[in-house]
């Protein structure tokens, strides 16, 4: 296992995470896995003897029950694990049983250590943006958890560039703790990212955490083109995270995916997990399994080293065109640009 510093912070973390979105299982979770505590045990053990050393999860999970099952599995074993977390999406039917408010922040936190049977949370995400609360009291709520110990470290999830530079710059202002993290979707069916989010990431320091890097499994190498996907697959149905805009080129991407990973003799999942991995600013991909033998490929990913003309080949088929201003700055700005914009724009110059 290969290790990477998150962000600017001292932490080091590997390169894949263990996702729990399936422990438990419930209600909307339910199509994404239904690990119960025995099934959690074994993926925890696998992961560790791997060298993972980060877990994800998020107290909407299951609706609290992925951290209670994560917090009993782990055990004794909690210290060889660090634990992130998040906040944000409702916990209840009240008022102020969502959001960022101080009030829901500092509930969710002490609610998320008696679930996980723990004195800290490793990384505490902010789940989603609230443009309802002010940044000041977001931040200084998040600045007082990690001062009184209950905290270590703190990241966003899901800002837009605009959120995160606004965040960053109250929290330099007020001399309160940065994040240190953004956790975001990106995969070769999305490179959206590219914009904003990684220059970002770049400039100021930030790790990146990529949630659903397989892209909800489109990526997996069971679905093909005009090949029925196997039962109780999700996407291209109802379930619409990550949407799909354009299934034809999607297809073209799953197709080239599947003949490199036939010349390595690998899965879909490890060739495309290999490819972000490559990707400028990315720290951890996060890699759930509803079974160990998933979490067993998706591990091989850390192992797996893509050839220059195969990263080619990957970047050519999920190219997107530059948008504004990126078109304009690669014509007229080249010879001003700097290391956060180079890797967006290098190619096109």
């Amino acid at each position: 296992m290969k290790y990477r510093q998150l962000g600017k912070s001292g932490l080091r973390v590997s390169v894949l995470t263990l996702g729990t979105m399936g422990f438990g299982g419930t209600g909307w979770a339910s199509v994404i896995g239904k690990v119960d505590v025995a099934g959690a045990r074994e993926q925890l053990a696998i992961a560790r003897d791997s060298g993972m050393n980060l877990v994800d999860t998020a107290d909407v999970y299951s609706n609290g029950l992925s951290e209670e099952i994560l917090g009993e599995a782990l055990g004794s074993a909690r210290d060889a694990m660090l634990v992130a977390t998040k906040c944000h999406m409702p916990m209840g039917d009240g008022p102020n049983d969502a959001g960022l408010s101080r009030h829901h922040i500092i509930r969710a936190a002490e609610a998320s250590l008696r679930r996980l049977r723990t004195d800290h949370i490793d990384l505490y995400q902010v789940h989603e943006w609230d443009g309802q609360t002010p940044l000041d009291e977001t931040l200084s709520a998040l600045d007082d958890l990690v001062r009184a110990g209950k905290v270590r470290y703190i990241g966003a999830s899901n800002y837009s560039a605009w959120h995160l530079m606004k965040a960053l710059g109250v929290s330099d202002a007020r001399g309160y703790e940065r994040f240190v993290s953004q956790q975001i979707y990106y995969s070769l069916h999305s490179r959206h990212p590219e914009d904003e989010l990684v220059p970002v990431a770049l400039d100021q320091g930030l790790g990146i955490l990529v949630w659903s890097p397989l892209a909800g499994g489109l990526l997996s190498g069971k679905y093909r083109r005009g090949v029925q996907p196997p039962n109780g697959s999700r996407h291209l149905s109802e379930w619409s995270e990550p949407p799909v805009h354009d299934q034809a080129k999607l297809y073209d991407i799953i197709e080239t995916v599947a003949a490199i990973a036939a010349d390595h003799g690998v899965t879909g999942a490890r060739v495309s997990l290999a490819w972000t991995l490559t990707k400028p600013g990315v720290t951890s991909l996060i890699v759930g399994a509803r079974t160990p033998q998933q979490l067993h490929d998706s591990l091989g990913a850390a192992e797996l080293e893509l050839s220059a003309d195969e990263i080619a080949r990957l970047e050519a088929v999920s190219a997107e065109p530059l948008r504004y201003p990126y078109w304009h700055q690669a014509q007229t700005a080249a010879d001003r640009l700097g290391p956060a914009d180079l890797p967006h724009l290098e190619a096109h110059l």
